[in-house]
């Protein structure tokens, strides 16, 4: 086992390696040429320039100003000095939010830390358990002497660690209790005071029944003007563009190359070739500049092929919509209710803001999502449980002492202390690491296969699934595993009677384990995160062989996201940590609070500087966020009754049962008062919201600002952007008008449609009908009106990269 001299070592091995990251970092973001890599998101809004040094060329692009380096850490109190209001104007509610999970932490495990080594450890220490355990070939370490396995089974002790336990639980939810409200506050708050987005107005409509007289858009059309008479607006068509998106990406690949070999020419004067083989190895060589004309000229032929086909073929158009309203309390109104008998036909949602949208998932039939999430939860059900075989490797690595017993001629190599210190302390967390690297990607895979429609959703999903992950093999593998290699040979010489005895008592002894995985995955990938090499190999690479323009060089500026579905697992997975071996072995606490502390300042000058956020949910995964951190400390509960019983102090366990259920009862609290705040959007805020914007600007087109905001971003560019809406469009329709139809059955017709919808006869339609002279006058649009000119760029959805 790891001794206190070991953990130690490794501890100043992690900060020595966070202190040069953070070296590095303070050196290279201080050069002129890397001002884009570490400023990124002050120049996207437009408030940075690149920055100018007079004198000598060296100027241009090192920083010989000596007074800068001496304060190189001064990024530490700029990105704490930014207000909280600030910082929602600036990178919206999502990233406050998130910076706030770090707070949490501060705010659960600095009381809790002491409390443990002010009550629990003096307790632990001053004991003798291990001393005269009767396990003696149970190997432990000077770090063991202080936890719960050094107290003598049947000690009235163990009283000391149930009250601490109480105190830990009623701290832990009265924080979460004051942060839920004040998160529900805030997104209230943020959502009331937020600038008009298309989302607000806006039903994404799923699984529309097919009908043999009628179109999608006809149908979407008749529908909500017999359903929602005086709040529908207008409505956008899902197509199936899947194929074209892959072509329009394929032609900007071949545009970045065509850029690249013409800037190879105007730098040596020599045509560049290429082999036109299989990864450019083989084949006949031809001129690279003309290979590439030629093949974006032939894209660009199928690209337009490929979107007429889209826009005129039946069989693109999927059963889906997005379907605006003329205010946000119909929207509501539409987004909260059932539409039809049938529950399965016509599902209305809120619709994800423009840049939120995954486009490709929208195209999957709804009948198959079901399918598919059921062969998901298979896959990862098998994933999950297969990865304890990496994990069971990486455990012989975590004991230098057991593995002296299995393999002693391993022993003039391990008896070096700094040897055994480094591998003991550094390399089991570091193989875990490596395991896991490919793991979020999978996940993410695996989640746009399920078919969510939003960015949002799937990083939750995915996010979700790293956390079952990471409780199944990093926490429970590392604890069951590790203990069955390490106490091998005391299972085949003892009792059945005696396992739970065993695992109990080794339970705690994992707790090296875990700190060094702590230092490895937290102080060091943190100090690894704001250094950002990736991103500043990758932009400097495309600064020198792709950028032509200032456009380009935007472009070639990778300023990322907070990546909510990697970041927030691992967050869990510390709380966690921290929940369980806070009553069972304190000396975890220490290194967790440095891993909170030091994640909160630097994700905040990440946030203030680099992340530009794809989408905006207004704080919606908070109740994740929540749910989880109330599991984790159920099951450090569990784990105390747990090693309790084995302690043979099964008199004083009984105390403890009350706390899972005042836990649950806790968070079904918790649930009910707040939840409806991340999943509900109140009629009466929307009415407000609604009734101050029609007093603030009366002259408001909502339908120009709505009609284009859900065209799939393939379209866009194919859009006429001096088209002129109508001049009976300027205005909202708030008379009745009569319902046209092309049907013949009008099953889902509540009264037929040449009555109008007040209720009067209207034998014709010249209006609507002018307006109609085509099934669908908008191929892009598909609305049931001519297509207008383009809303703001500042309000309309960036195409994919």
């Amino acid at each position: 086992m790891a001794t206190l001299s070991d953990i130690a070592l490794a501890a100043a091995i992690n900060i020595l390696s966070a202190f040069i990251f953070f070296v590095a970092f303070a050196i290279l973001r201080l050069q002129p040429f890397n001002d884009r890599v570490y400023f990124p998101k002050w120049y996207l809004k437009g408030l940075r320039t690149d920055p100018v040094h007079g004198g000598t060329l060296m100027r241009k692009f090192v920083n010989l100003d000596w007074k800068s380096y001496v304060r190189f850490l001064n990024w530490m109190p700029a990105a704490i000095r930014m207000p909280e209001l600030e910082l929602i104007d600036h990178a919206g509610l999502d990233s406050v939010v998130y910076l706030r999970i770090y707070l949490i932490g501060l705010k659960i495990f600095v009381p809790i830390a002491f409390l443990a080594w002010a009550v629990l450890v003096p307790v632990n220490w001053t004991s003798d358990g291990l001393a005269n355990s009767k396990l003696k070939n149970l190997t432990s370490s000077d770090i063991d002497r202080i936890s719960i396995s050094n107290v003598q089974s049947g000690s009235q002790r163990f009283w000391a660690h149930i009250v601490i336990a109480y105190a830990f639980t009623f701290l832990t939810c009265f924080v979460l209790l004051k942060e839920y409200e004040k998160v529900a506050a805030m997104r209230l708050h943020f959502l009331a005071s937020e600038k008009r987005r298309a989302d607000q107005f806006t039903v994404l409509v799923r699984n529309i029944p097919p009908d043999p007289d009628e179109s999608v858009g006809e149908l979407v059309e008749h529908f909500f003007l017999v359903n929602h008479p005086d709040t529908y607006l207008t409505h956008q068509v899902v197509y199936n563009a899947n194929t074209l998106a892959k072509l329009v990406k394929k032609k900007k690949k071949l545009q970045n190359w065509l850029v690249y070999y013409q800037n190879k020419l105007e730098r040596t004067s020599q045509r560049p070739e290429i082999k036109t083989g299989f990864l450019g190895l083989c084949g006949a060589k031809v001129d690279a500049i003309d290979h590439h004309n030629a093949e974006i000229d032939r894209l660009s032929k199928e690209i337009a092929l490929e979107r007429d086909k889209v826009t005129n073929d039946p069989k693109s158009t999927m059963p889906a919509a997005f379907v605006s309203f003329k205010s946000r309390w119909g929207a509501a109104v539409c987004a909260q209710t059932q539409q039809t008998r049938n529950p399965t036909s016509w599902l209305t949602d809120w619709a994800p803001e423009p840049r939120d949208v995954y486009w490709s998932n929208l195209a999957i039939p709804y009948v198959s999502l079901t399918i598919r999430r059921l062969i998901m939860a298979v896959a990862f059900f098998f994933l999950t449980f297969f990865f304890m075989i990496p994990i069971a490797f990486v455990q012989t690595l975590a004991s230098l002492d057991g593995i002296r017993k299995s393999a002693p001629w391993l022993e003039p190599i391990i008896s070096v202390p700094f040897i055994k210190s480094f591998i003991q302390g550094f390399l089991p967390g570091i193989a875990l690491k490596l395991f896991l690297i490919f793991l979020p990607t999978i996940l993410m895979i695996m989640a746009k296969f399920e078919g969510f429609g939003s960015i949002s959703s799937l990083e939750r999903r995915a996010a979700a699934r790293y956390y079952i992950f990471n409780f199944v093999n990093i926490f429970l593998g590392n604890l069951l595993t590790g203990t069955a290699f390490q106490q091998l040979d005391t299972f085949l010489h003892q009792s059945a009677n005696e396992y739970p005895i065993t695992i109990g008592t080794a339970i705690p002894l994992k707790a090296s384990f875990f700190i060094s995985y702590i230092m490895v995955d937290g102080w060091a990938g943190i100090a690894a995160e704001v250094l950002m090499l990736k991103p500043l190999i990758i932009y400097h690479l495309k600064n020198f062989f792709l950028v032509k323009t200032e456009k380009d060089r935007e472009e070639a500026m990778d300023a990322g996201s907070i990546g909510f579905n990697t970041g927030e697992p691992r967050i869990q997975l510390y709380f966690l940590l921290g929940l369980v071996y806070a009553p069972v072995t304190p000396t975890v606490l220490p290194f967790i609070i440095v891993f909170f502390g030091l994640a909160y300042v630097v994700f905040r000058h990440q946030i203030i500087n680099v992340y530009n956020q794809e989408y905006e949910s207004g704080a919606a995964f908070w109740p994740d966020v929540h749910v989880r951190i109330v599991i984790a400390l159920i099951i450090s509960q569990i784990v105390l009754m747990g090693l309790l019983t084995t302690k043979k102090a099964a008199q004083s366990t009984p105390f403890l049962i009350a706390l899972p259920i005042l836990t649950i009862w806790f968070h079904r609290y918790c649930k009910g008062r707040f939840e409806s705040a991340f999943v509900k959007y109140p009629l009466q805020e929307a009415m407000m919201k609604d009734t101050l914007e029609r007093a603030t600007e009366p002259n408001l087109n909502l339908k120009a600002y709505l009609q284009n905001a859900y065209v799939h971003p393939v379209f866009k560019a194919s859009l006429d952007e001096d088209d002129d809406e109508d001049g009976d469009s300027q205005k909202w329709e708030t008379e009745s008008v009569p319902v046209p139809t092309k049907r013949q059955s009008r099953r889902g017709t509540p009264v037929p449609s040449k009555i109008s919808v007040s209720g009067a006869s209207s034998p014709s339609l010249p209006e609507r009908q002018s307006r109609r002279s085509t099934p669908v006058p908008s191929k892009i649009s598909v609305s049931g009106a001519s297509s207008p000119s383009l809303p703001d760029s500042s309000f309309r959805s960036p195409p994919e990269p």
